[in-house]
């Protein structure tokens, strides 16, 4: 017969367990949204530039000027054309109520009004876009003309680095990737001891086929700027809530095989054992699941 153990005292703390996030922790960068280089649409030299490399632009603010050239004349003209054909239009209209003109006589008068406001909207273009202006709030990257540079269209004027939101970019594991939703919060601790917040935008549905891992994007605010491109970042991704407990490392205990645990005293004060998962690490003690949900820690005398 099973003979009864003696009596060790021992110490234990009554722990509660608490709701906790368990959490998926990816590395990867931050990468700024999109980039531009934006260019000209049209020919001419240039007379201004207001903006110069890491300045702050917002939208339609000025990069690059065009001399005028002769694109003001032009639009006068063809304004002019226009309302000449306008007035002819109305004439013929008159004349036609008379029975002065046929139909095909005003219709062609007709064709010469649309042909003169399509003339005044080609004009209109081209001189508005003689003025090269920021499509998006942005940062200046790099500017490629100076004063007095004659350019034609596509020439490169400067270029664009829309730096809010900016983006975390990291790889999951086909093992991880279904715990993860378009949507979910998510953080990133920066190389240089920042903390960032922000949402999951993106979660790729093709795998790397060297990693088989999946690309994911968080979206950060960065209204500041003070976020860089490039920068290493910890990206962290609440998966589920769980039910766990704050422990001391130092009451970890291995079986037999070589599994880490936790002893504990139930209600008859008889040592039982509970293998236990860490969730994570915090400054004053680690987080594991697999204890009951009130449990009597023992802490000195295992």
């Amino acid at each position: 017969s099973k003979q009864d153990a003696a009596p060790v005292n021992v110490r234990a703390r009554v722990i509660n367990a608490t709701p906790q996030f368990d959490e998926l922790t990816l590395r990867g960068r931050t990468e700024n949204k999109r980039s531009l280089v934006v260019k000209s649409e049209t020919t001419g030299r240039i007379i201004e530039r207001p903006i110069e490399r890491g300045d702050r632009v917002n939208t339609g603010d000025v990069l690059c000027r065009l001399a005028d050239d002769d694109r003001t004349a032009s639009l006068a003209e063809a304004q002019a054309s226009l309302d000449q054909a306008r007035i002819d239009y109305t004439g013929s209209l008159t004349l036609r109520e008379r029975a002065l003109l046929s139909e095909s006589s005003v219709a062609q008068v007709k064709a010469r009004v649309a042909a003169a406001e399509a003339d005044v909207a080609r004009r209109t273009l081209d001189l508005e876009r003689a003025i090269i202006r920021a499509p998006f709030p942005a940062l200046v990257e790099d500017v490629h003309v100076e004063i007095g540079d004659y350019v034609n269209p596509g020439a490169a004027c400067v270029a664009l680095v829309d730096m809010n939101p900016m983006l975390l970019i990291g790889q999951v594991s086909e093992k991880d990737v279904q715990q993860l939703r378009v949507g979910g919060q998510a953080s990133g601790l920066l190389q240089d001891g920042r903390t960032v917040a922000g949402t999951v935008r993106f979660i790729g549905q093709q795998s790397d086929a060297a990693t088989r891992t999946y690309p994911i994007e968080v979206e950060v605010p960065n209204p500041d700027f003070s976020l860089r491109s490039g920068i290493t970042t910890q990206i962290v991704v609440p998966t589920a809530t769980v039910m766990a407990q704050k422990v001391s490392p130092a009451v970890f205990a291995l079986d037999d095989e070589g599994q880490i645990g936790v002893r504990t005293l139930n209600q008859r004060n008889e040592v039982e054992y509970h293998r236990v998962e860490v969730l994570r690490d915090d400054v004053d003690g680690v987080w594991v699941t697999g204890l009951p949900n009130v449990a009597t820690v023992i802490t000195v005398g295992q």
